[in-house]
């Protein structure tokens, strides 16, 4: 297992007004054994990160180090690196075993004997489930197996990186949380260096030792699952993470209380924040939510049911805010139990430890976090 260095990479595609930035300054170190995940919209960057590191790409700016060592000039091949695909790429005249053995049978990975093969392929495949599969050809098997086959290949094979495009982007919804608490599972108890890429935040929180969100080649923010869900560093990436996406209200201080467009929110401001001009964004992630009137400590709101979904166990509100039902709509999700209808009048409230602040917004830009309502507040 190996460190990965990446050192104010840059990479552009394209010349003059076609010229697009994929990677702009972007610095990320990678621990030995860890599972990095990044995360990011299409278009962000995510693959031409993965294919700097894998050398299949040659960048305008920067160096890419692996165990501590410049892989500048250094070949793909021979950066012992495995790459998974978001294309399955399977040799379709080979069984699902001959393609699993195909990087064991290599001359770059040293050859292993028949044996050897046969345990590292009964080891990966018990673990993806396709251990009945290795007898037949890939135009035999589904989507999401082949899928799972190219993972496998990927790794079955010893290397110091594992790199994963989007591995699991094929597979439905059922076989996508299964394979992420297998593949967390293998990445465990192989202790493995690995850097994933996904457009899929349950994926980032569920897999990931840490994060990095990307967006347009610079990288926003890197922590913690628990850091980057409690403390996002913009609404970017607050936006990124949670569906429904987060409750954003811009509002303005005065008499004590947070007002927006639809009327008093009554949000107590930290002492520590310095409002510009006295506006700043909320931001209230729709499960942090409760049906019912708070307490000290919380921040409470009314507003009449506009909507109401069912989803499975869990209902989703859209709640309309402030004076007969002004222009703030809420959404909420709660459970399926809430006992509120569409029309209904419904008190809200919420921990103000959940409540994100933000600065004022910008025109189109997102805002950068100023801080999070506390118990330190203060009256005007």
């Amino acid at each position: 297992m190996a460190t990965v260095r990446i050192a104010n990479l840059s990479k552009t595609y394209g010349n003059g007004k076609s010229a697009v930035e994929a990677l702009v300054g972007v610095d990320l170190s990678i621990g030995d054994g860890e599972f990095f995940v990044v995360l990011g919209p299409s278009g962000a960057g995510k693959t031409t990160v993965l294919k700097s590191v894998a050398g299949l790409v040659d960048v305008e700016a920067g160096d890419v180090e692996i165990a501590g060592v410049s892989m500048e000039g250094v070949e793909p091949y021979h950066r012992n690196v495995a790459m998974a695909f978001e294309s399955y790429a399977l040799y379709p005249q080979k069984t699902v075993f001959d393609n699993l053995a195909s990087p064991l049978r290599s001359g770059r990975t040293g050859r292993y004997t028949a044996q050897q093969q046969q345990q590292r392929i009964e080891a990966v495949t018990t673990t993806l489930g396709i251990d009945h599969l290795l007898k037949r050809f890939p135009r035999e098997l589904s989507n999401g197996q082949r899928q799972r086959v190219a993972l496998g290949r990927v790794l079955v094979r010893p290397a110091d990186v594992y790199l994963l495009d989007e591995p699991l982007s094929h597979l439905d919804a059922k076989l996508r949380a299964q394979m992420r608490a297998e593949l967390k599972q293998l990445g465990d108890m192989s202790n493995t260096t690995s850097l994933y890429v996904t457009h899929d935040y349950q994926e980032a929180l569920a897999l990931g030792n840490r994060i990095a969100v990307l967006r347009a080649g610079r990288v926003v923010q890197v922590g913690t699952p628990e850091e980057i869900w409690r403390r996002p560093v913009d609404t970017f990436v607050a936006k990124a993470l949670g569906q429904p996406e987060i409750n954003l209200f811009d509002v303005t201080a005065g008499q004590g209380a947070l007002r927006g467009a639809g009327g008093d929110l009554s949000v107590p401001v930290p002492r520590h924040l310095d409002l510009p001009e006295g506006r700043a964004r909320i931001g209230i992630r729709p499960r942090d939510l409760q049906l019912g009137p708070g307490g000290p400590g919380t921040l409470s709101f009314r507003g009449r049911v506009s909507l109401a979904e069912r989803l499975g166990r869990l209902m989703e509100f859209s709640v309309d805010v402030g004076p007969q039902g002004g222009s703030e709509r809420v959404i909420v999700v709660a459970d399926s139990d809430a006992g509120a209808r569409e029309g209904d009048v419904v008190d809200l409230h919420l921990s103000l430890e959940n409540v994100h602040v933000f600065a004022p917004a910008a025109g189109a830009e997102d805002s950068r976090r100023l801080g999070s309502a506390t118990e330190e507040r203060v009256s005007w």
